[in-house]
């Protein structure tokens, strides 16, 4: 056996596992991503992996209509339902039940008693017929369940159609435009999102640099113990915090305020900010720092001069987690902001209804949530596995 072969048979494993993780991750969320683009009763009565095959009739159908029509349903030219003109002429499933009675060219009865669907049933085969014929069309994937999630409408078709039959709720104008900044909506809560996450991600980063250069090249008495309270601060949970920080906003009237906001990520991303850049611009050379000083160099030049260019690969990454983090929080929203100022992770959270429906909004609220992130992570991609190991290793 060759060498290359001996090589390709032991990497084959760990080729393997590393697939199936893949697939593991990404199977889920491509079947989120196609049900997004699902017209809501196809969401609702069926599989993701149905879009992409013919379709057929159901199980209702096979059970009691396939064994005389046929699967196809054209088996009998005088009732052919694969004939979309045929199948129009039962616009409701008691026109489809009357021809249970109907006697056959042999005397027997169409449909005996005993073998006949009950109403839901017959209900479900006349859909499917419907929609077998292309009485129904439907398209196999639209955008319909963006527009209803960015427009916040929860009715039981869609927004264009409700808009189109005049029977819109009263919270919506048909005005897409104006619909657009519903409180009910994903984009109201997309702009809500970015005024909380913009700010709470550039103020730790500025504060961290700040701090992080002093910790660093600064010398005053405590440095040491200072800089290891405030790592330290890591280990305080989140949540023990809320109630009292929420009375403290009340008697400030910081309450649901994006202001009260700010300072609280602020205040709880500082800690790990803080420990990452002073890892950082304390690894800088010293006698980059000396040079600067001996010419004349204040400390602010130094800092904005040499320590911040110096120092972007860390910032890139550091920006990166808060974002992610401010992005995706749930809990710092719904206690201090809750339903007056409501952020994504609020809205999307109230999409799905306690019987499971409205699902089909919660697919395409949650790539509207995911788009934005995602174009942060690839930007900055490349500065992120550098300035994650920036204050790893030294030398």
């Amino acid at each position: 056996m060759s060498e290359r072969m001996k090589r390709f048979l032991s990497s084959l494993p760990l080729h393997v596992l590393v697939i199936a993780m893949a697939v593991a991750w990404l199977l889920p969320t491509l079947g989120l991503l196609v049900t997004s683009f699902r017209p809501v009763q196809d969401a609702n009565t069926s599989g993701w992996w149905t879009a992409f095959s013919t379709p057929k009739a159901g199980a209702e159908y096979t059970q009691f209509c396939a064994g005389c029509h046929g699967p196809a349903g054209d088996a009998i030219a005088a009732a052919d339902f694969s004939n979309p003109e045929y199948v129009a002429l039962f616009r409701r499933s008691v026109q489809l039940a009357a021809t249970f009675d109907n006697t056959l060219p042999d005397g027997s009865i169409h449909v005996p008693e005993d073998q006949r669907p009950d109403a839901q049933q017959l209900a479900d085969i006349l859909t499917q017929l419907r929609g077998f014929a292309g009485v129904e069309a439907r398209p196999r994937f639209t955008l319909s369940n963006y527009v209803d999630a960015l427009v916040g409408y929860r009715g039981r078709t869609s927004y264009e159609q409700d808009c189109a039959a005049g029977t819109q709720s009263a919270d919506l104008t048909c005005d897409f435009a104006s619909d657009l900044g519903n409180s009910r909506g994903m984009a109201r809560a997309f702009v809500n999102t970015l005024i909380v996450t913009i700010p709470a991600t550039i103020l730790p980063l500025i504060f961290a640099a700040l701090a992080a250069y002093a910790f660093s090249w600064l010398h005053f008495p405590g440095r040491m113990w200072l800089f290891a309270l405030l790592v330290g601060l890591q280990i305080v949970p989140l949540q023990m915090t809320l109630v009292p920080i929420s009375k403290l906003y009340q008697q400030l009237g910081l309450s649901s305020s994006f202001l009260g906001v700010w300072l609280f990520h602020t205040g709880f991303g500082l800690p790990y900010a803080i420990f990452l850049m002073r890892n950082f611009i304390g690894s800088l050379p010293r006698d980059l720092f000396e040079s600067a000083y001996l010419d004349g160099a204040s400390h602010w030049t130094a800092f904005t001069r040499l320590a911040l260019p110096l120092s972007m690969p860390a910032l890139a990454s550091l920006a990166i987690f808060q974002f992610l983090w401010v992005w995706n929080d749930l809990l710092v929203a719904l206690v201090f902001l809750s339903g007056r100022q409501p952020v994504l992770t609020y809205q999307i959270n109230g999409l799905v209804q306690s019987l499971g429906g409205g699902w089909h909004l919660l697919t395409a609220s949650a790539f509207l949530s995911m788009l934005l992130p995602m174009l942060v992570f690839f930007g900055f991609q490349r500065f992120f596995v550098r300035g994650l190991l920036s204050g790893a290793v030294k030398g």
